[in-house]
């Protein structure tokens, strides 16, 4: 746990470094979900319908712009040999960096999408609703982003490929994301999608850091 705490320390460390990698996640969100408006018009029932999904689409790119320096930099300046040598787990120092990738991307989001669910008019509950898929959906995002990061890791035009890889997995935590606020807003409940939420995250926690690790390994050979 050492090591775990130490990888997590240097990543933040590391991003508030480099301010301008970390906003460009936050400043992406924000325009996306700034723009639909204009386009869509002052329509107010149109937009509480569509707010959900925009900002949970919104929420899925901007994770996916993140996702380019999980590994690359580490790679390239030797760390990811250091960390592979150490005799700590690889993928608990994996679980590290995916953590602090969340802090630094997901959970700004989250925070933000408080705020853009007030400027939707989206009614409290719904908004509350919201907040809480994206706590549980975007650690999930993060997981399955790293597994693509790690197995795309040193090939020429890795950013393309870790948006084909990701996009397929991304489509059922949109969905069950953004079919709790529906479920909500038709008055039906929304403990099965928060249940499905949950039942993606655990497995993507425990699978995510071991999958990378055994990817990273080949990609260092």
């Amino acid at each position: 746990m050492s090591g775990f705490g130490a990888i997590l320390r240097r990543d933040l460390k590391v991003a508030m470094q480099r301010k301008v990698e970390v906003l460009s996640g936050l400043f992406f969100y924000l325009v996306v979900a700034t723009l639909f408006p204009l386009a869509l018009g002052s329509d107010l029932d149109m937009l509480r319908t569509l707010a959900p999904g925009i900002l949970w689409v919104g929420a899925l790119l901007s994770s996916m712009l993140t996702l380019g320096r999980l590994f690359e930099a580490d790679w390239q300046d030797g760390t990811l040999e250091q960390m592979a040598l150490t005799p700590n787990n690889l993928s608990l120092l994996v679980l590290a960096k995916i953590l602090a990738h969340w802090i630094l991307c997901g959970m700004p989001l989250v925070l933000m999408s408080t705020v853009l669910g007030i400027l939707f008019d989206l009614p409290f509950d719904i908004c509350l609703v919201l907040v809480g898929t994206l706590l549980a959906g975007t650690p999930i995002l993060s997981c399955l982003g790293a597994i693509a990061c790690a197995l795309t890791l040193g090939l020429r035009g890795g950013g393309v490929l870790i948006s084909l890889l990701v996009l397929p997995l991304y489509v059922p935590v949109l969905v069950f994301g953004t079919g709790a606020v529906e479920s909500l807003a038709s008055g039906l409940g929304v403990q099965a999608y928060f249940s499905i939420l949950l039942a993606m995250l655990l497995p993507a926690l425990f699978f995510s850091p071991w999958a990378c690790a055994a990817a990273l390994r080949v990609a260092l050979e």
